[in-house]
């Protein structure tokens, strides 16, 4: 199933995940002073959480594991993704609920950031169960098509495709977690979660390109995919 790299890439798409529940706690506005309305979106300021900068890199990973190691590994990968998700969660959980020493004042804002964790991981199982199943399966029929050719139109077309169901499933979730509470805020929210991630998995792009080419080159255990064993 896996190379001598394979290791390296779930390890990385594990951390990812799992650092971006964490800054997700936070929610983020630029352009707080600006308003603009579409409707019922407010355009400005924009909405989004802490991390935004981060969380599309899990997508960039997502491509690289279905793309070199095929859909079983990715979606192994999946699970042991939100297993060690659970993990953290459950050792919050008791930290949280842990007696408080007298000369710690912080137990308030402790509660505070991580308790909101719980709520954010279900929005992120939920998004991930949709998009990186979409995402992987999106690059895997494409793929039947065009075989070796045309990464970029199986890149592009897993994205948007996995990006638009994360996002949407993700974002009315965690809404409230991060103290979105009107219609405008989430709207934007989604909008600008989705424009953002898809803007930058096509940006970065051509990193993916050397990255698959690098591993389909060092990797003893790919070959192409028939079309029976896709996913399997």
């Amino acid at each position: 199933m896996g190379g001598q790299h394979f290791t390296i890439v779930v390890a990385l798409f594990v951390t990812t995940l799992m650092i971006s529940n964490i800054c997700a706690t936070k929610g983020v506005q630029f352009f707080t002073h600006s308003h603009m309305t579409l409707g019922p979106i407010n355009v400005l300021p924009i909405t989004t959480d802490g991390a935004f900068f981060l969380f599309p890199l899990s997508y960039v990973i997502g491509d690289v594991l279905s793309e070199v190691y095929g859909f079983r590994a990715a979606r192994r990968t999946i699970y042991i993704g939100f297993s060690m998700l659970a993990l953290m969660v459950a050792c919050f959980e008791i930290a949280i609920r842990l007696p408080a020493a007298n000369f710690y004042t912080d137990q308030p804002a402790f509660k505070a950031v991580l308790g909101t964790t719980p709520q954010l991981v279900l929005a992120g199982l939920a998004g991930y169960v949709v998009g990186q199943f979409l995402n992987s399966i999106t690059l895997m029929l494409i793929k039947e098509r065009t075989k070796e050719k045309h990464l970029w139109a199986r890149l592009l077309g897993s994205t948007v495709a996995s990006e638009f169901g994360d996002t949407l499933v993700f974002c009315s979730i965690a809404a409230t977690a991060i103290g979105i509470n009107t219609w405008g805020d989430f709207f934007n929210y989604v909008l600008v979660g989705f424009v953002w991630k898809t803007f930058v998995e096509c940006m970065i792009m051509p990193i993916s390109y050397r990255w698959i080419a690098y591993l389909k080159k060092r990797e003893p255990s790919y070959a192409p995919l028939e079309r029976a064993a896709i996913y399997s």
